[in-house]
């Protein structure tokens, strides 16, 4: 047989292997070619349709090409993109009041991604440690929790424990303190140090498998740290924006973080926004010059994330995704029975996730979202045996159950 020439390769192939040869392999991609999106849909290059079930990893909360958010973006684009904030510009102000109004707190601090969040808050957090709290300068050290996910710059890998995400990429930074998730006695150990300055938590574990923690974990953690006068830090980018069944995946056990990190979805998908939320008291110790982002606040973000925010509430997408939350790991748990391949099915709202009863190293969990991709769903594994359902929140009733006959098929039909 002779070799597979460019010509002769399917367009897909052919994109596959120009990012190959092009771009850096910091990714493994499942293999399939996307151009366009609608809703809860995807299409590829060569005009297949799929149901998308992860979202962008929960930044497509509203659906892909929201008109609302696309018409926000392309309007401001028209009018003004950016000014840096080395002058005001009409819309940021409109953007602050909104937000901080829309999730209860006095400040915002506008930022880009999800990862330069996590890195506002942390800095947040060591300065407020040094200049309210009364830490000594450079002592002050933030509790985080084994097996989290807040993004891969410098700072946050080094109190990762991810081997991918570590090894070769030190020396680390230090300041942390590393404990079991889901573990309060491991936490109230942790705050007798007197230069705890913060604990940094997901409410829900997204990257470490939709590890949903013990009821009352979030208010009883919330309390200790009140009790030892240090930040409870809730990093919500995948978990907030509606994703659990509430607007934030902390308002389950009715807990207001000191300190709220927001990514993804508060800009349905549609441009690179993150912020930062907290009160008066911790905010104010930003000073010019300190902290901030060429990009951070621009008008065509602000514009985004307003009406990203406002499908949200207007849509009642965090109630559309507690009631199909509900009915999708009802229909899901029963193939724990059917199916020897289901170990157990977790979640909260549209964030859910199916350990396959297999070893982390094995390829049967890629193996099945190949499958799926095959039947028309798309989905990704993490950690080697768990597979992410995360499917946009305005999916309807009839399209759920359409994607679990496909899940369920699939499944049941898989060979190893």
């Amino acid at each position: 047989m002779g070799t597979t020439t460019m010509n002769e390769q399917t367009k897909s192939q052919q994109l596959i292997a120009l990012e190959d040869k092009h771009g850096a392999h910091n990714y493994h991609p499942l293999p399939v070619v996307l151009e366009r999106g609608e809703g809860v849909y995807v299409w590829d290059v060569e005009g297949k349709k799929y149901y998308d079930f992860l979202s962008a990893y929960s930044a497509v909360n509203q659906g892909h090409c929201h008109p609302k958010i696309v018409k926000a973006l392309t309007d401001q684009a028209n009018t003004l993109c950016l000014t840096s904030r080395a002058f005001y510009n009409n819309v940021l102000g409109e953007y602050e009041k909104f937000v901080t109004e829309f999730f209860g707190f006095d400040k915002v601090l506008p930022m880009n991604s999800g990862a330069e969040a996590v890195e506002t808050a942390l800095k947040l957090t060591r300065k407020w440690a040094y200049e309210k709290k009364g830490i000594e300068e450079n002592e002050a050290k933030i509790i985080v929790c084994e097996n989290n996910f807040h993004g891969r710059t410098t700072t946050i890998i080094s109190f990762s424990n991810d081997p991918d995400a570590r090894k070769n990429f030190g020396p680390y930074t230090p300041g942390f303190i590393k404990i079991p998730y889901n573990d309060i006695n491991a936490l109230e150990e942790a705050l007798k140090d007197d230069n705890v300055a913060g604990f940094l938590t997901e409410p829900i574990q997204g990257e470490a498998g939709v590890f949903v923690p013990d009821e009352g974990y979030l208010e009883e953690a919330k309390e200790l740290c009140k009790a030892a006068g240090i930040l409870f830090i809730a990093d919500e980018v995948q978990t907030g924006i509606a994703r659990t069944g509430k607007l934030l995946a902390v308002d389950h056990e009715n807990v207001k973080p000191d300190v709220l990190i927001l990514g993804k979805a508060i800009s349905g998908g549609v441009y690179p926004v993150s912020a930062v939320l907290a009160d008066n008291a911790i905010m104010e110790v930003i000073k010019p010059g300190e902290h901030g982002s060429t990009f951070g606040g621009n008008p065509i973000a602000a514009k985004v994330a307003i009406a990203a925010l406002e499908v949200v509430r207007d849509e009642k997408l965090a109630e559309n995704a507690q009631e199909l939350g509900e009915l999708f790991r009802a229909e899901i748990n029963k193939l724990v029975e059917e199916s020897p391949l289901v170990k157990l099915v977790r979640g909260k709202g549209l964030l859910n996730a199916i350990v396959i009863n297999d070893t982390e190293d094995s390829s049967t969990a890629w193996d099945i979202c190949m499958k799926l991709r095959d039947n028309g769903l798309l989905a990704k594994p993490t950690h080697g045996n768990i597979i992410r359902f995360a499917p946009p929140l305005v999916m309807n009733k009839e399209q759920l159950l359409d994607c679990v006959a496909i899940i369920k098929k699939t499944i049941l039909e898989f060979k190893k």
